[in-house]
C-alpha cells in the first residue's frame, strides 16, 4: 500500500514547532504530551517524529531504532507518570486508531495514553 503523508496535519505542525505542546518527553525519534482535549485526567498523546500514517505504515516501513525507541518511549512514560499497575493509580490504557473506519481523526500514527479514574469498558459488552 502507498502511503502519501499529510505535512500539514497537527502533529507535523507540532513536530517542526509551528504549535506549542506540553512535552512530557521527547526523544530522538518520539514526542508524548499532554492531549489538548483530555478524555481522562491524565491523556498524553505519543508520537513518532516520522511521517507515519498509521500503526500498519509504521510497522512496515520505520526502522528497528524507531520502532523501538517509540515502544521504549511509551513505557517511559507511563514510568514517568507513575501509572503502571500495583503503583497508586489504577493502571492505564493505550489506544491507537487506524484508518476511517477506526475513527483516526489525526493522519499521523499517535498512542493515546489514558489514566487517572477507571475508565470503563472499551466497547460495550
Amino acid at each position: 500500500m502507498a502511503y502519501v503523508y499529510d505535512t500539514q496535519n497537527i502533529f507535523a505542525k507540532i513536530l517542526r514547532g509551528e504549535i506549542p505542546n506540553k512535552t512530557v518527553l521527547e526523544t530522538e525519534h518520539t514526542l508524548a504530551f499532554e492531549d489538548i482535549a483530555p478524555q481522562a485526567p491524565i491523556h498524553v498523546l505519543v508520537i513518532p517524529k516520522g511521517p507515519y500514517q498509521t500503526w500498519d505504515h509504521f510497522a512496515a516501513q520505520a526502522t528497528d531504532a524507531e520502532i523501538a525507541d517509540y515502544t521504549r518511549a511509551i513505557q517511559a512514560v507511563v514510568a514517568k507518570l507513575e501509572l503502571s499497575p500495583g503503583d497508586d493509580k489504577q493502571g492505564y490504557r493505550l489506544i491507537v486508531n487506524s484508518g476511517e473506519a477506526g475513527i483516526q481523526e489525526v493522519p499521523h500514527l499517535h498512542t493515546h495514553i489514558l489514566s487517572g479514574k477507571v475508565l470503563g469498558r472499551m466497547l460495550p459488552g
